[in-house]
């Protein structure tokens, strides 16, 4: 171990060489990313500080996108040793890392997390089904008269849809493309809705890309209004015109439940027993990934690990779940301790 960790640091001297060493030197992990995965790793980075003898450390919401863009830009203290993730890195992003020089990274999952669609606290308890939600926010939907074949999404209120559902126009606030959040949204409520239709469904083996193009294209005609990587500024914005929706993860209802209520999908609620079993079905796992070139060289990022993957952090009844992150089994949590203390690398073929 204490032979791999030599080589990374002398990787970086080679990275960093040509600088002064006291004007590139770094006491502190710097981390970037999922703004679902932002206040777990915050909580943890504060009570580090509080615990160790390192520095807190400093911990950016960028989205999940815009943190593999920062984390993938190369080896050095100029680049984050830790990007959060609200979904599983993928191979084009892998593949960017590897072109910058980022050859080995660890990936930990962290535990799971639940997508909430949400109404001011004060407004009338609501329900949807997937096939509601896509038809609601897909770019196209399927002809209501029957044929096979899709036409520009035409309800402009719920009850268009569905004559139970409210009257209130159709406007949902969401995160950007490059969130974690909308990936696992597209892929797991509008493709889940999309599917319901049979002719759709039976695209998918036939052309995938034609499939995916229909089922994870929402709308820009303005009934989903994307509002940054910000889920505080959603939740403000729920408050201020109780007749919207939101997008954003478990763990902003959990802090808001004062001001924001979860709607029903499926007809299961958004809480924390029915995502930790999986019956409510827009749920997902949650990770963050390690530049191993900056651990033993970079103060600090072993301990943090550690302190992120004790049980007092992400176990059953540790702190992290207080905030809203739905623990992974035991099994899982002792396999990717394991993986931590080994710093077990991601074999891009699996991706």
């Amino acid at each position: 171990m204490r032979k791999k960790i030599g080589v990374s640091a002398v990787t970086l001297s080679v990275l960093l060489s040509g600088m002064a060493l006291a004007d590139s030197a770094r006491d502190y992990v710097t981390i970037v990313g999922s703004s679902t995965v932002y206040p777990f790793s915050t909580v943890v980075a504060e009570q580090f500080g509080k615990t160790s003898q390192f520095k807190s450390p400093k911990v950016e919401s960028t989205g999940t996108g815009g943190g593999f863009k920062l984390f993938c830009g190369g080896v050095g203290v100029q680049h984050p040793d830790i990007s959060n993730a609200s979904r599983r890195i993928k191979a084009s992003e892998f593949d960017m890392c590897q072109k910058n020089g980022v050859k080995d990274i660890v990936e930990v999952k962290i535990g799971y997390d639940g997508i909430v669609i949400a109404h001011a606290a004060q407004d009338a308890a609501m329900e949807l089904s997937l096939k509601e939600i896509f038809l609601a926010l897909a770019k196209q939907i399927p002809d209501p008269q029957g044929a096979e074949k899709l036409i520009p999404n035409p309800y402009v209120t719920w009850n268009q849809i569905n004559p139970q559902l409210p009257a209130d126009k159709i406007e949902v606030l969401g995160p950007p493309p490059t969130s974690g959040t909308r990936d696992a949204f597209v892929e797991l409520a509008m493709e889940g809705g999309c599917k319901t239709f049979p002719w759709i469904g039976a695209l998918k083996a036939k052309d995938e890309n034609a499939y995916k193009g229909i089922c994870h294209s929402i709308r820009e005609d303005g009934a989903y209004v994307e509002a940054g990587e910000n889920d505080n500024l959603i939740v403000q914005k729920l408050e201020a015109n109780p007749k919207a929706l939101g997008i954003f993860g478990f763990s902003f209802l959990e802090q808001n439940s004062d001001k924001v209520s979860g709607v029903k999908v499926q007809g299961v609620a958004p809480e924390f027993e029915a995502i930790a079993s999986g019956e409510y079905s827009i749920s997902r796992p949650l990770y963050f990934y390690v530049k191993k070139a900056h651990v033993g060289v970079i103060p600090g990022i072993s301990e943090f690990l550690a302190e992120f993957s004790s049980e007092k952090a992400w176990g059953d009844e540790g702190y992290l779940s207080d905030k809203g992150l739905i623990p992974m089994p035991e099994a899982e949590r002792q396999q990717f301790a394991k993986d931590i203390k080994d710093l077990k690398t991601l074999n891009g073929a699996a991706l």
